[in-house]
């Protein structure tokens, strides 16, 4: 099913390291509602079914009800992602009201001072928190966000069990990458043995708890849990531009979140024309990778992080610079 994620606004009441969209003021020219319900239908028209309402921080924008009602009612699939700490049990019951199926907020740490150290903002641990509660309070389902770091690699499982404990439906891990701000602390993404058995350890996890551990930009895991014979209920690891891409507040279209690549713009071309048409996106659609992933026999499956590859290379087709794998294949030619 194809995923579509758009950043509602860029203003955020936080102002988080690892930013990839470099939230924090509201930028000028952002989607108007009528112009974010074209996009909505245009999504819809493009065989798209899930629509991600993330930002910025998006309860801050004024009409993010009146979307997702709108959203709901066309046919998607509305979820939200936020920081949590705006939510309260009312936000939460509006929410659910207007059609919102779920929503992702972030936890970084057990350690409430890590993570508010993160996020820039004391307390933000205990809101993030309690909008978890507000969520289970009026029965609208909620899973956790993690960004894995070198420095809370080690307490995933725990954050995992926080989650089991508190009732959300499943728990994300978003291995970082450097986009946005997120460049300025490009010594904290973990390199591939890191990488490799931090990826392990959530499949292990997995078969311990009954909700979903899904990594995220590390499509490195659809190997590791084939290898392990472990069915998942999705079927490729990086989906930019093949069943996934973002559009940003001003409507500029990008193939996911991290690899900034603007193919267009939705108040110049609709989107359905974008997604069809963007030379970006039919490279991406041909698989046809470089280095060590083209030769790799689980491309099909796993495609590396296109973003990454962008990062580090210049080149959003080149290998997967933190591939363990192919290192043990003598196939990698990255930096380690």
């Amino acid at each position: 099913m194809m995923l579509l994620s758009w950043n509602t606004t860029n203003q955020c009441n936080l102002y988080c390291d690892h930013c990839y969209r470099d939230a924090g003021a509201k930028v000028e020219d952002e989607l108007k509602t009528d112009e974010a319900k074209n996009l909505i239908d245009e999504a819809f028209a493009a065989g798209f079914r899930i629509m991600i309402f993330s930002g910025g921080e998006p309860l801050l924008r004024p009409d993010l009800l009146e979307l997702i009602a709108y959203a709901s009612q066309r046919g998607l699939r509305p979820v939200v992602g936020s920081n949590g700490t705006l939510l309260t049990p009312e936000l939460a019951r509006e929410l659910k009201r207007a059609g919102a199926l779920a929503v992702g907020i972030s936890l970084d740490s057990l350690e409430p001072v890590r993570h508010d150290r993160l996020r820039r903002k004391e307390g933000a641990w205990e809101q993030a928190v309690a909008g978890m509660q507000a969520c289970l309070t009026v029965g609208l389902p909620f899973q956790v966000h993690t960004t894995v770091f070198d420095w809370n690699q080690d307490e995933l499982e725990k954050i995992t069990d926080l989650a089991v404990e508190i009732g959300a439906r499943a728990h994300h891990f978003f291995f970082l990458v450097p986009t946005g701000r997120a460049a300025n602390i490009e010594e904290e993404t973990l390199r591939s043995e890191a990488y490799e058995n931090t990826l392990k350890r959530i499949l292990e996890k997995q078969r311990q708890v009954n909700i979903e551990l899904k990594p995220t930009c590390a499509p490195h895991f659809m190997r590791i849990a084939k290898e392990a014979g472990v069915a998942l209920r999705y079927s490729r690891g990086c989906l930019a531009g093949i069943a996934y891409c973002i559009i940003s507040p001003r409507g500029d279209v990008q193939p996911c979140a991290y690899l900034n690549i603007p193919v267009g713009n939705v108040r110049e071309k609709p989107f359905s024309r974008i997604w069809q048409e963007s030379e970006v996106f039919r490279t991406l659609r041909t698989q046809n990778y470089g280095g060590s992933c083209g030769r790799c026999g689980y491309k099909k499956i796993c495609g590396g992080c296109r973003a990454r590859a962008w990062y580090y290379y210049g080149d959003y087709m080149a290998e997967e610079p933190w591939c363990l794998h192919q290192e043990r294949k003598g196939m990698h030619f990255g930096q380690s």
